[in-house]
């Protein structure tokens, strides 16, 4: 039988509702509940509401029998959630608060005692602190899954000769191959940062309670290993306020976005009729309503934009928590959708990238030709010079500079302007120097060191 409530508060309100004479208007209702947002926490609630419930027991702070009831009452809890069978209820406001409403339901009133040396401060740090510790292994799972994309699609192209570029201008020869290395590289850092905020965030707030902590005798270390974090939080208005490993969490995903924008743009330019580079498979390109003949990269241009998104949830969060005093505000319930909104839109750009570079094919011809036709090889005039005639280097460069005229004039490229023609400039020039322009050369030169 459901017991009445005083004052005409109700039952949905009885987690906090004895210090008030009103219901909340629908508006506050509608402003103060989460649960839409953090209902993705239900697992890591359950397991630090289970970590808490054997701490006090072991404590002896609750008896065995209620802390078996309780336990058997979070799997159910956790069955139901699961084979969506769970009703939320935004009058509960949060997934903390459904959840253990729902146990009430199963074990009754000994589902208060949960709660015992806990709030939802501590709690739902323990919650944000648990979920972003797992997607932080999710992300590097599917950055070691683009990186092995394009080391595979590398090891292909090793010899596939391609301009590379300065300022968007042919600058001198590279391979695909140590194109698309570069970006393995920035993952390899991308991942380094990600793993780094995995372990900062590591350690647990739960104990804290709303922020001084408590007078029952709980044990913290045993909530800490039980949840496999590797130290309690030191200070408690640091554990219920900190999010500073949420922003950490929000700026990887912005760098990472960051890299992946800059390989969409490039692969934006290269499938161009301009550049010619690369095909897209059809799988990951769109066409036009009106123009027939439109094959656009529509894919890198999504991951391209969604850089922005990544940004501006850096940007909310810091916002949000720049001027907070402490400890806990609830401004900082709006932590979870800007995290949330990141890791789901970093986990899709990255799948989409896969999908791209793994499906598409590079044009060979078109990538040597653009670097034969772009004076590629003029550093390596330069060079020569430098080592066969003991030039100072600003003075081959100024040699190589009125070669490299020379040649634009004659419209022809450097390996066909006549020695002759070099003489002119530089009579100790011999015919030796064209050995160096040749592109494979060039490339295996540097690869060498």
């Amino acid at each position: 039988m459901t017991k009445k409530q005083p004052n005409g508060v109700k039952e949905s309100n009885q987690m906090w509702g004895g210090r008030f004479n009103a219901n909340p208007s629908d508006i506050m209702t509608q402003i103060n509940a989460s649960i839409d947002v953090d209902c993705r926490l239900w697992q890591q609630d359950v397991a630090g509401s289970k970590a808490h419930c054997e701490m006090l027991v072991k404590q002896n702070i609750i008896s065995e029998g209620d802390g078996e009831s309780i336990l058997k009452g979070l799997e159910k809890v956790a069955a139901e959630i699961e084979n969506g069978e769970f009703e939320f209820k935004a009058e509960l406001e949060d997934i903390h608060m459904n959840i253990e409403s729902r146990l009430k339901d199963l074990i009754g009133d000994v589902a208060g005692k949960l709660h015992t040396a806990r709030s939802r401060n501590d709690q739902v740090a323990t919650d944000f602190r648990l979920w972003v510790r797992q997607a932080c292994d999710d992300l590097v799972q599917k950055i070691d899954r683009l990186q092995d994309v394009l080391k595979s699609v590398s090891s292909t192209h090793e010899a596939s000769i391609m301009p590379g570029f300065t300022h968007l201008q042919v600058a001198q020869p590279i391979t695909l191959a140590m194109h698309l290395g570069a970006y393995v590289q920035m993952m390899v850092r991308d991942k380094s940062r990600i793993l780094d905020c995995q372990k900062r965030l590591n350690e647990s707030p739960l104990g804290a309670c709303a922020l001084s902590g408590t007078g029952f005798n709980i044990d913290r270390e045993f909530t800490a290993s039980n949840l496999e974090f590797d130290k309690p939080m030191e200070n408690t208005m640091d554990a219920v306020s900190a999010r500073d490993f949420a922003t950490e969490f929000l700026f990887v995903c912005a760098q990472s976005g960051l890299h992946l924008s800059r390989l969409a743009e490039e692969i934006i330019l290269w499938a161009t009729p301009q550049f010619g580079f690369v095909n897209l498979n059809d799988e990951w390109s769109t066409g036009s309503s009106i123009m027939p003949q439109k094959k656009n990269p529509d894919a890198a241009e999504l991951v391209r934009a969604k850089t922005g998104r990544l940004n501006g949830n850096l940007m909310q969060l810091m916002t949000v928590m720049k001027a907070l005093p402490l400890a806990y505000n609830k401004d900082m319930q709006e932590d979870k959708s800007c995290v949330f909104e990141s890791f789901d839109t970093l986990c899709l750009c990255l799948d989409a990238m896969s999908g791209m570079i793994e499906t598409a094919s590079f044009n060979i011809k078109n990538m040597r030709s653009a670097a034969e036709s772009g004076y590629a090889t003029a550093t390596e005039i330069a060079d020569w010079l430098v080592r066969e005639l003991d030039m100072p280097f600003r003075e081959a460069h100024h040699v190589t500079g009125t070669i490299v005229k020379q040649a634009e004039e004659q419209k022809c490229a450097l390996d066909r302007l006549p020695l002759s023609d070099m003489q002119a400039i530089e009579p100790r020039v011999t015919d030796d120097i064209f050995n160096s322009l040749n592109l494979d050369k060039a490339v295996q030169s540097r690869l060498n060191k």
